[in-house]
């Protein structure tokens, strides 16, 4: 083998094996107090006589979201907490890897109504949540 075409496969390998890192190294990364996405059940104009309670008609529909595209979201929904989340230092992790701030703003373009000032609002199996990404105290 030429030493050219050595070099330029080296050069290939090497590219490769860093773009490798990158798509795993995020998830390794981990700084700071851990963020956890939230799904509270929370009172529908229909059920209760509040009218300050809101209106289930403008959330997000909770069942069709993918499990795959949504594990924070969905997990929450199950279980009422997702499993914990960590910033990555100087921003890096966010850039690469998928995060509950990711989902949480997803939700809000699928309906801009869903948006509550604690979260968006889903519904999953009949009842209506407000999903929040936070930090616990």
């Amino acid at each position: 083998m030429r030493p050219v075409t050595r070099n330029a496969v080296l050069l290939i390998l090497a590219v490769l094996v860093v773009l490798l890192a990158l798509g795993a190294l995020p998830t390794f990364l981990a700084s700071g107090d851990p963020y956890y996405v939230t799904a509270e059940p929370i009172e529908t104009a229909s059920t209760s006589g509040d009218p300050g309670a809101v209106n289930a008609s403008a959330a997000v529909n909770g069942s069709a979201l993918s499990e795959r595209r949504f594990p924070y979201t969905t997990e929450a929904l199950r279980n009422g907490t997702s499993g914990p989340y960590r910033k990555g230092p100087w921003g890096l992790k966010e850039t690469f890897a998928h995060s509950p701030f990711d989902e949480r703003n997803a939700l809000a373009t699928r309906n801009g109504s869903a948006v509550t000032d604690d979260g968006v609002l889903v519904s999953y199996n009949g009842t209506l949540y407000s999903v929040a990404v936070g930090q616990r105290v």
